[in-house]
């Protein structure tokens, strides 16, 4: 059976629903914001009886969907009361440019090329119509004074009144369906005039008669239409704006039981926001945790976080679970802050704090204990990270977690099948060059979390060291010096030679340096940061220190030899990965050939 209709509309009767509110908007529609270009091309198009596209429309009324609604902007709020029998779902910014051009008999809210709301009247020069010159007939002025102006300030046309639009033979558009009383003051301006009534003629005919006769297509969506499938359909036809998230369709469903959705996020985002890691977290996936724990919550409910799930939350489901949610997400903040991931940037997955955080939240002070955490917590979200499996939409992955992690926990079950999944090869650790892989920030935080020192001043990389001295990843032998060497970019590029090194070290001493010259000048800055006398420190012993707890090998960096460093490191990072997935990576069959070949 058909979900649809598709029929034609007479535009003159479309925007007549709309100025009686038979016709308006869901809630979670944006605002109009088209501009002044934009209108004049799309009255041009209408003007010559081009096509504009069709209208994509929903029956109200369902039984599934109840949406707040409200009127196209422009309309009169009191001629628009009652419940709309149709709701727009695509032609919003199409229909609203054309009601307030030709209908509302108002100044267009529109923009100018700097972008500034401005309002405007259009009108159309008849004679450049009847010359089919179109495209250039159409203008606009300011509603204020209805002159436009030339480049130095000269008046270049003044429509101010009505003789003055007789005499330019300028016809205001918002007339265009009720022109009877204009076209008899220009007959009558004009005493009658031979020549200017045949001019009204023939723009009667080629332009009012177009706008009178012309059809819009509208398809028309049945009132039983689900309300996912209402979100999937306005994604897919709604490419000239932002696409329609489960967030704004949940937020004008809860409109109508007039509970602020937007609002409450946006008071919670900002709490949330306070934890750098979650920064950009996204209303979405606030609401995923939500709908993961509310069909966990449910007898004979699969867990799961679809789309479907999320727009069948009710508000009481969405007030029962918000707060905990939110302490969830807190919480998995200070978890991450454990693993040494302090930033948005630096976050691996950020789909993954919605199974995280989802468990985190099931398991309640469980999760807190420091056993639970490093046997079990913390080997799963590292599987994750470093098997790199939440690279694509993992709804149903996040399902599992919840329900096998938490039974895992409770010694209920055997290993999740994420982890069981998860797999390291160590070819992979040569590949990875840049941030745009999740690896390559995991094996990051991998290096902060075994107890990197800062190079200059021996202390542990926490947080605010993190942040105060600009910490990021950065070459140990320097790009300068390896390219000078001729050493492929492949693999001086590789995380193998990066390592967490605050930004005034790699500027100022590092640079393209060769590590024997900059390892001295970094034991001589680092005195700076002494209490005491350390005799040592010209031996390199507390260098060496601060070298292996980035897993550098210190003999290696002090001969400038790369390959050594490199085979060195990189058994190293394998072994830190190994230690923190719980498995043996999986060995390539060449990976104990020697890398300088």
């Amino acid at each position: 059976m058909s979900t649809f209709d598709s029929t034609k509309k007479s535009l003159k009767d479309l925007l007549g629903e709309i100025r009686e509110g038979k016709i308006q908007l869901p809630d979670f529609q944006r605002d109009w914001r088209w501009d002044h270009e934009r209108i004049q091309s799309l009255i041009a198009s209408v003007s010559q009886a081009f096509p504009i596209g069709a209208i994509m429309t929903l029956k109200n009324g369902g039984e599934d969907i109840r949406f707040k609604v409200r009127p196209i902007e422009g309309v009169d709020p009191q001629s628009a009361q009652g419940a709309p029998e149709t709701l727009i779902l695509d032609g919003q910014q199409r229909l609203t440019s054309l009601f307030q051009s030709l209908v509302a008999q108002k100044p267009v809210q529109t923009t100018n090329v700097r972008g500034n709301r401005v309002e405007r009247w259009y009108y159309m020069d008849m004679e450049k119509c009847v010359d089919d010159k179109v495209d250039e007939s159409i203008i606009s002025v300011p509603a204020d004074t209805k002159i436009v102006r030339k480049f130095r300030g000269d008046q270049a046309m003044d429509l101010s009144s009505r003789e003055k639009e007789y005499k330019r033979g300028m016809f205001p558009l918002h007339k265009v369906f009720d022109y009877t009383r204009w076209r008899r003051g220009y007959n009558n301006y004009w005493d009658r005039d031979s020549a200017k009534m045949e001019l009204w003629d023939n723009f009667e005919i080629k332009v009012i008669d177009v706008f009178k006769d012309y059809n819009v297509p509208v398809i028309i969506l049945d009132k039983q239409t689900p309300k996912e499938a209402v979100c999937n359909v306005f994604e897919r036809v709604n490419t000239g704006g932002e696409p329609l998230t489960v967030f704004e369709l949940l937020t004008a469903t809860f409109a109508a039981d007039d509970f602020l959705l937007r609002e409450d996020w946006e008071t919670r985002a900002e709490r949330l926001g306070e934890y750098p890691v979650l920064a950009d977290l996204k209303n979405v996936n606030f609401l995923k945790v939500i709908a993961l724990l509310v069909t966990n919550s449910k007898a004979r409910m699969a867990i799961s976080c679809k789309n479907s799930d999320i727009l069948g939350l009710g508000v009481a489901d969405y007030k029962d679970w918000a707060d905990r949610v939110e302490e969830g997400f807190k919480e998995a903040a200070r978890f991450l802050q454990e693993q040494k991931i302090f930033d948005a940037a630096s976050l691996p997955y950020p789909a993954q704090l919605v199974p995280l955080t989802a468990i985190l939240v099931n398991l309640g002070c469980v999760a807190q204990l420091r056993k639970v955490r490093e046997k079990f917590l913390t080997r799963w979200y590292w599987c994750g990270v470093l098997g790199e499996l939440y690279g694509t939409s993992a709804d149903l992955r996040f399902a599992n977690d919840l329900s096998e992690v938490t039974n895992w926990v409770n010694g209920k079950a055997v290993e999740p099948t994420m982890i069981q999944e998860a797999t390291f090869q160590t070819h992979r650790l040569e590949t990875l060059r840049t941030k745009a892989s999740a690896a390559y920030k995991g094996v990051h935080a991998l290096i902060m979390r075994n107890g990197c020192l800062d190079f200059r001043t021996g202390r542990s990389i926490d947080e605010q060291i993190f942040f105060d001295d600009s910490i990021d990843i950065h070459h140990i032998f320097p790009k300068a010096w390896c390219k000078k060497r001729e050493f492929k970019a492949d693999d001086y590029n590789s995380i193998i030679n990066k390592t967490p090194i605050s930004k005034g070290t790699n500027r100022r001493v590092i640079g393209d340096k060769a590590p024997s010259v900059y390892l001295k000048e970094i034991q001589k800055e680092s005195q700076k940061y002494l209490s005491g006398p350390r005799p040592n420190m010209d031996e390199g012993l507390d260098m060496d220190e601060v070298l292996a707890s980035h897993l550098i090998r210190g003999d290696a960096l002090r001969s400038n030899d790369f390959w050594g460093f490199f085979n060195a490191r990189k058994e190293a990072l394998l072994k830190a990965i190994e230690k923190v997935m719980g498995k043996p990576v999986i060995r390539d069959e060449d990976d104990d050939s020697d890398a300088s070949t």
